[in-house]
């Protein structure tokens, strides 16, 4: 099965350069948004230690963004992704659900990657 950003124009291309690690706390995350035309790509990326994940911007209950506020997409004591609009939590590492409306289901990844200390698409 294909993602579902591999049919949106405005997904960035592979090697896009998103920041570097410095720039994202730890833990920490940051939202990024895509345009092309009509088209819209939201994502984020989580830090924590070493690892960089990046999330496609959609719970998987409602379709709607996680974060109501630029870069909030952490619990406050960070280790946990929050979903403002009702309250599930995802876990950072596998992007599973552990609580909320879509306990057991996951957010979709967006494949990352770290490359002489910057985050890029992979």
């Amino acid at each position: 099965m294909r993602p579902p950003q591999a049919d949106n124009p405005a997904t960035p291309q592979p090697g896009t350069r998103l920041c570097a690690v410095v720039e994202l706390a730890d833990p920490g995350a940051r939202g990024f948004r895509f345009r092309a035309g009509d088209a819209l790509f939201a994502a984020f990326l989580v830090r924590e230690g070493s690892e960089v994940r990046g999330w496609v911007d959609s719970c998987p209950h409602n379709g709607w963004p996680l974060a109501v506020m630029d870069d909030r997409y952490l619990t406050r004591t960070g280790d946990r992704i929050l979903c403002a609009a009702h309250g599930a939590v995802f876990r950072l590492g596998d992007g599973v659900c552990t609580a909320g409306p879509c306990a057991g289901e996951s957010l979709t990844p967006w494949p990352v990657a770290v490359r002489n200390g910057w985050v890029e698409t992979a």
